[in-house]
């Protein structure tokens, strides 16, 4: 009987040894401890409803929120270009609750602001690209303007025209400025708080020109409500392949694509950034994000989170050289 005993609690022992070393290996693999099982999942859009940031985050979230069985919730936080919602979400916990999705401004902030109420380095753990975008130039169709060539044309006697961007610093902003400045054009920038508010005066005729995404402006043009002029990348858009590009006319080179990112507070354990990263990228690829993203003309990138490290530290050197040798500063809006 003592043998027996002996025996049961050697292979009981036994058990419970697998059972610590199994669980030790799984929470290992996984390095996340109960994430995301503790609470909602806050996904800040750091611009106004209505604009790309927005309609991005909000295509994504509910399939991410089936990948991660947890409750994904967006969030708008707007203003200063992205900066105060990217500041919400530094200043939160580094917990794997919070994270935001960014739009291009945030790799010409850093050389546009005086200072921002975040280190871009320390205070920031990049997750994922989502994508990348043309940006279109559109007219109000009481502009007047039906083309490009028109626009450059009327341009070049001398005549002014207003065009919106999403805010001072903006990829939109800074494509058109580098265009202005590389034609002698005498445009005059009207900054917005968002693709929303911009959509809504150059539907409404208030504002001639306007740059948004393809994302941003596709719908309208589609609806007949406002008039394509040119694409801002090297090659035309597929979904817009009726439209020219900047540099195939008359500006050779010209290139200057939107793009949107996942980022996550400084301090967030890697373990929460790659599993988070894994979840986005499963994420991107199922027909009910990825098609919305097609049509939209978002070409989906992804990628690990050194590679999003990397290209925003590419978009902050060439941009950042640009607002500085141009003296491009930012005024109240």
């Amino acid at each position: 009987m003592q043998i027996f005993l002996k025996m049961a609690k050697k292979a009981i022992l036994f058990s419970l040894l697998l059972i610590g070393a199994s669980g030790v290996a799984s929470a290992q693999t996984a390095g996340v401890g109960t994430w995301p099982t503790q609470k909602p999942i806050r996904l800040i859009a750091v611009f106004p409803p209505g604009g790309s940031v927005d309609q991005v985050a909000r295509i994504l979230a509910p399939t991410l929120q089936a990948e991660l069985k947890q409750n994904v919730i967006v969030e708008n936080i707007g203003g200063a270009s992205g900066v105060i919602g990217t500041s919400a979400m530094t200043r939160s916990d580094p917990d794997g609750y919070t994270f935001a999705v960014v739009f291009d401004t945030h790799g010409v902030n850093p050389s546009l602001k005086d200072k921002l109420p975040y280190d871009t380095i320390k205070d920031i753990a990049p997750v994922t690209l989502i994508g990348t975008s043309p940006m279109v130039l559109v007219a109000s169709k009481k502009s007047g303007i039906t083309s490009f060539k028109q626009l450059v044309d009327l341009s070049k006697t001398g005549k002014q025209f207003s065009y919106g961007s999403i805010g001072i610093g903006s990829l939109g902003h800074l494509a058109m400025a580098r265009l202005a400045k590389q034609a002698g054009f005498d445009w005059n920038h009207i900054p917005y708080r968002g693709g929303g508010p911009l959509m809504q005066d150059a539907l409404g005729g208030q504002v001639e020109l306007a740059i948004g995404s393809e994302f941003l402006v596709k719908p309208h043009i589609e609806s007949g409500s406002i008039i394509p002029l040119a694409v801002t990348t090297t090659k035309r858009a597929p979904g817009l392949p009726n439209v020219p590009t900047v540099a195939e006319s008359g500006f050779p080179g010209f290139n200057a694509p939107a793009w949107w990112a996942v980022l996550a507070p400084g301090k967030t354990p890697p373990a929460i950034v790659n599993a988070m990263n894994a979840a986005i990228t499963k994420a991107l690829k199922t027909p009910a994000v990825a098609d919305k993203f097609k049509a939209q003309g978002i070409e989906i990138v992804a990628g690990n989170p050194e590679a999003l490290r990397d290209f925003i530290g590419k978009q902050i050197a060439v941009w950042g050289k640009f607002v500085i040798e141009n003296n491009i500063k930012e005024t109240a809006q």
